[in-house]
């Protein structure tokens, strides 16, 4: 039975981990580049918006610079991303031209989804090169960014961006074959999973190949949380499958399939969940608490018993119960400056509107 897409696919975002781009060398691995890039362009004859998230920066930046071992310092990381991105955009350039395409390089950071005028601008610009038939060519900003250095990977970025983009699939190359569990000895693939649940995430791992990749499984489905809920499917597959990315569209049970949530979340609302960083924390009582999971209502100061961290008016903040847990995410009314000033905490202002906050327990 082959698998079934909820729609035609017509504009998809693959993203390609390090361990398939790179040999144990750091060198690029050209009989996976050669591969990829020839299944885009038959993608890109049918008619289907292709954009790569690409990792691999750092890893060729040690394979050019004949290192073996991955630093830990933040310059000395930012460096080899430098030095890698280049060869990086030069493979992909070369081979793309053979197939008749062309890329651009898009450098993201995490500011730029945390900023809602920037997130709108990355996504129009996004779509203006793909109207021109041009292939974009995603990766974090690693030569300034420190955070995507410090998280490792990629596979959060793709999310975002397939979000960003309202993609119609996000698949994920890795050198896994998808999600699996071992028993008895044997390993077993899971084709199709419905929701990402605590069980199944007590099934993911790390990486074993530290010297080339961060993350694992784990930063994959969390990436898959996030596509999920704006009504994206994904697959993880392994890259190194022959013609992997041309027998997923045509519906053959390749890799591991993560249905859509039914509910989307809408855009804004997707961005407090996923998009924007939080700023701070807003600590509330039981009473708030019950309030707010029954849905629709606003946080009001009276609820509020204490707050962590330097955020401004506009910022989105955690709202989290005594114990700890997390209840909701969402725009705040004030800047810590603004409640510390507060003096009569009965007031019943909204310290978070309804519409601006979205629970944490979807």
């Amino acid at each position: 039975m082959s698998r079934q897409f909820p729609r035609k696919i017509k504009r998809i975002v693959i993203k390609i981990g390090s361990g398939i781009i790179a040999n144990y060398y750091m060198n690029p691995k050209k009989s996976c580049f050669q591969s990829v890039i020839k299944q885009i362009g038959q993608m890109r004859k049918k008619g289907i918006e292709v954009v790569l998230v690409s990792s691999g920066s750092i890893v060729l930046g040690l394979g050019e610079t004949k290192q073996h071992i991955r630093p830990s310092g933040v310059a000395s990381l930012q460096a080899l991303a430098a030095i890698g991105q280049n060869v990086l955009m030069r493979t992909y350039s070369d081979l793309l031209k053979k197939s008749k395409l062309c890329c651009a390089q898009v450098l993201l950071t995490w500011d730029d989804f945390d900023n809602r005028l920037r997130y709108k601008n990355a996504r129009h610009t996004i779509d203006k090169i793909l109207s021109y038939g041009v292939v974009p060519i995603i990766n974090e900003n690693d030569t300034i960014s420190t955070d995507e250095i410090k998280f490792g990977d990629n596979d959060r970025l793709s999310a975002l961006v397939a979000s960003l983009i309202q993609a119609d699939l996000l698949v994920m190359l890795s050198d896994v074959d998808g999600l699996y569990e071992v028993k008895n000895g044997k390993k077993k693939v899971f084709k199709e999973i419905r929701e990402v649940t605590k069980e199944i995430e007590g099934l993911a791992g790390g990486t074993d190949k530290k010297h080339i990749s961060k993350g694992g499984m784990i930063t994959k489905l969390e990436a898959v949380k996030i596509a999920t809920h704006a009504k994206i499917p994904c697959i993880i597959a392994n890259g190194e499958t022959l013609n992997v990315l041309t027998d997923i569209l045509k519906g053959k049970r390749i890799g591991t399939f993560f249905m859509e949530k039914e509910e989307k979340l809408l855009s804004r609302r997707h961005w407090i969940s996923f998009g924007a960083k939080s700023k701070g924390k807003i600590i509330i009582d039981n009473g708030a608490k019950e309030v707010l999971l029954k849905g629709g209502k606003s946080l009001l100061l009276p609820g509020v018993v204490d707050w962590e961290g330097h955020f401004r008016k506009e910022d989105v903040v955690i709202v989290s119960s005594q114990d700890g847990q997390e209840i909701a995410r969402g725009i705040i009314n004030y800047s810590v400056t603004d409640l510390h000033k507060i003096e009569d905490r009965k007031q019943k202002q909204e310290v978070i509107h309804c519409n601006n906050m979205v629970l944490s327990q979807r």
